[in-house]
């Protein structure tokens, strides 16, 4: 495909654009659930990323269906205000968060070789600066907005090039997420192409896609550690801190040894446990465990209505599931204290910043809301799929009732 280049009067004109309250604050909630349930390791120091191809690869490709009507309006919304006269694809859509540490010094988006296919660039900001996190704004080198300070809801549109060179202060505390899309001119970078392959691929493995329950991927991809060095003995897993960031732990109840390859445990049926008590509720893998549980944070006030009726047996810790639990800990966050460094807050914020009122039987009922939830999804990625594979793209589907 012949190098396409760019009309300079397209950037002198029109470089970039704020909007307030794009996106509503249930879409802002439902991605920072799918995040916070689904999230590795990222591409920079104290930056988590969740991809639309990492969700299809853990058999969580239902989560694929709230960011499409998003995508669309984005889409639209850049055409309109860049006045593209052209084909515009998308070339790649992602959750990422910065976490305390993280930062970014001035820069444009095309500023690598192998990014200059980049035209135009799209953030969401799903959550606020001051309630959420703190430091982590956003500076553009010159023209206005200069400053962008996050708030849930807002976007920010702008050229990939040097007519937008900007950074990111440290994030001081919390963690700041973002929806973050790039744009091109072109096709051969076209996300959707790749990601309907990978969508027909997975959804003729029967044995995968006939269950709703996602797949840990590479046990590596979920281990943080101040360098990054997935072998680091001091990191800790993502999974397992971001559950220990709301006051839970896991014990798995099978005999595998506590000096188990984290990989190994990372597929094994684990129970939830707060304080002394125990859920007598098994879980296929800790993922499913930490999406109950995000899903529980994000639902949770409108699951505590609906839990009258709900069967709910805890049991108290013996002695020997203490030690195993001690154990895990020592294998899967080392230091306690670095987590909440990490993914927490202040002291002050710390009652705040957890999900809601803790109780068991709403953690009950989200296990059978979480399942109605992904059946919705999982159906409709199953009807769209057809369309999208006829287009190479993905986009909402008009069908009849």
């Amino acid at each position: 495909m012949s190098k396409v280049v760019f009309e300079p009067q397209i950037q002198q004109q029109k470089t970039r654009l704020f909007i307030p309250n794009f996106l509503s604050t249930q879409e802002c909630k439902e991605l920072e659930f799918i995040h916070k349930c689904s999230s590795t390791v990222g591409y920079r120091p104290n930056v988590f990323s969740t991809t639309l191809s990492h969700l299809i690869a853990t058999n969580s490709s239902h989560f694929i269906i709230p960011f499409i009507p998003i995508r669309e309006r984005l889409k639209d919304k850049l055409e309109e205000f860049f006045k593209c006269e052209f084909e515009l694809f998308i070339e790649f859509t992602g959750l990422i968060s910065w976490s305390r540490g993280a930062s970014i010094g001035w820069h444009s988006d095309d500023n690598r070789p192998y990014l200059k296919q980049r035209h135009f660039s799209v953030v969401c900001y799903l959550n606020t600066y001051g309630k959420d996190f703190n430091g982590g704004l956003f500076h553009f080198q010159d023209g206005e907005p200069e400053t962008i300070m996050p708030a849930a809801g807002d976007v920010v549109m702008y050229t990939a090039d040097d007519h937008n060179i900007h950074s990111v202060d440290e994030i001081t505390d919390g963690e700041r997420l973002t929806l973050a899309l790039w744009f091109t001119r072109d096709g051969s970078h076209d996300e959707d192409t790749k990601l309907v392959s990978l969508l027909s691929q997975h959804l003729l493995n029967k044995n995968i896609a006939g269950s709703l329950l996602p797949l840990p991927a590479s046990s590596n991809m979920y281990w943080f550690s101040q360098d990054q060095a997935s072998n680091d003995q001091f990191g800790f897993n993502i999974c397992w801190a971001r559950l220990h960031i709301l006051g839970y732990s896991i014990y798995i109840s099978q005999d595998s040894d506590c000096d188990s390859d984290v990989s190994e445990l990372m597929v094994q049926p684990v129970r939830l446990v707060r304080g002394s008590e125990l859920l007598d509720h098994e879980f296929v893998n800790i993922l499913y465990a930490l999406q109950v549980v995000q899903f529980y944070c994000w639902k949770g006030s409108a699951l505590q209505t609906n839990t009258l009726n709900i069967d709910c047996k805890v049991v108290n810790l013996l002695d020997a599931q203490r030690e195993r639990i001690r154990g895990l800990n020592y294998i899967l966050l080392n230091d306690g204290d670095f987590a909440p460094q990490i993914f927490g807050r202040t002291p002050s914020d710390a009652e705040e910043n957890r999900c809601i009122s803790f109780n068991w039987t709403g953690i009950v009922a989200a296990i059978a809301a979480w399942e109605d939830y992904v059946l919705k999804l999982s159906k409709q990625i199953n009807l769209q799929l057809p369309y999208w594979r006829m287009q190479d793209s993905l986009f909402n589907v008009q069908l009849e009732a």
